[in-house]
């Protein structure tokens, strides 16, 4: 298991570089000048000099990039161009939210979806199985901003039961933290569901009609038992992967749903940095999101050496 993980966590450096690259040479495709951003329209040309020789931008693209992946690996993502504070403290300050909202997304989403992907499956054909395939198209076929903006006119608006915007930290008012969590969450969690209800019907429709299913419950075991310890299991191995991609989107992919609910997160932070050319917080907010979907599928795939040590391949 050791050999399997160390494997893996080797083959991870190669992809965390080549990121490393994607990310440094994405910033120079987007229109506008950093430079430009921060000492405004009217500065005079030697002003745009200095300024640039001093952020280095006036240097080869290599130099540039060798310089920034060393302060990298050293633990600095460099300074926002726009309020001078370290990228490493608005990351700080904006990635609670995200996990907290992917947290809440993702427990709506496998709440619905395991379930009812189950009984979907071992139902086939029934009401319940219908419901499911109706859930699923519904559910991927409804925009999110649509979704979001409905559950404010309803919840909040017309019923006056949930706050409409903002975030409250889950250990300071753990209540009001939850009243604000619960829109966002089944903003998110519907599209997810969706998606994981399909596989899981998919995958354990798969699963049951296999001979060691049948050969369960030949021996007398319990429905139950059958479906959980022999059937579940084999089925969560391909249903693992899209939940992995999934918690990769929720951590990079929220910015409309946190614009919609003025949600203070990761996708707002490059959003506002996007817009307001603050290159350092983009680079340095992206490369985070990177590595830590590159962890999630290293956990991922240690994951399935669990479920299946089949997947150890190579040998120990």
């Amino acid at each position: 298991m050791l050999a399997y993980a160390a494997r893996r966590l080797l083959q991870a450096v190669p992809v965390l570089l080549f990121a490393s690259v994607v990310v440094f040479l994405m910033i120079y495709l987007v229109p506008g000048d950093p430079v430009l951003a921060i000492l405004g329209g009217e500065a005079r040309p030697d002003q745009v000099a200095a300024m640039r020789a001093k952020m280095g931008l006036d240097r080869p693209l290599a130099v540039q990039y060798a310089r920034w992946v060393g302060r990298v690996l050293q633990g600095d993502l460099g300074v926002s161009v726009i309020n001078s504070y370290p990228v490493w403290s608005l990351i700080g300050l904006k990635l609670p939210a995200t996990l907290v909202l992917a947290g809440g997304a993702l427990t709506v989403a496998l709440a619905v979806s395991l379930p009812l992907g189950i009984l979907a499956a071992i139902r086939q054909g029934t009401a319940v199985d219908r419901l499911a395939v109706g859930f699923t198209a519904l559910g991927l076929s409804v925009p999110t901003f649509w979704l979001g903006v409905l559950l404010v006119l309803l919840f909040s608006l017309r019923l006056h039961w949930l706050p409409a915007s903002g975030y409250v930290p889950l250990l300071a008012q753990p209540v009001l933290s939850l009243q604000h969590l619960v829109m966002p969450s089944l903003t998110l969690g519907v599209a997810i569901a969706a998606i994981l209800t399909r596989f899981v019907r998919s995958a354990m429709l798969e699963v049951i009609r296999q001979d060691y299913v049948r050969t369960a419950r030949a021996k007398g075991l319990p429905e139950g038992r059958v479906i959980v310890r022999h059937a579940l299991k084999n089925a969560f191995i391909p249903v693992l992967t899209v939940i992995a991609l999934q918690v990769g989107n929720l951590l990079g992919g929220a910015v409309v749903t946190e614009s919609i609910f003025d949600y203070p997160g990761v996708g707002q932070l490059v959003l506002y940095a996007v817009t307001s050319k603050d290159y350092a917080v983009v680079q340095g907010t992206l490369l985070l999101l990177v590595f830590v979907f590159v962890l999630i599928n290293l956990l991922t795939d240690l994951a399935y050496a669990v479920l299946d040590p089949r997947v150890r391949y190579g040998g120990e």
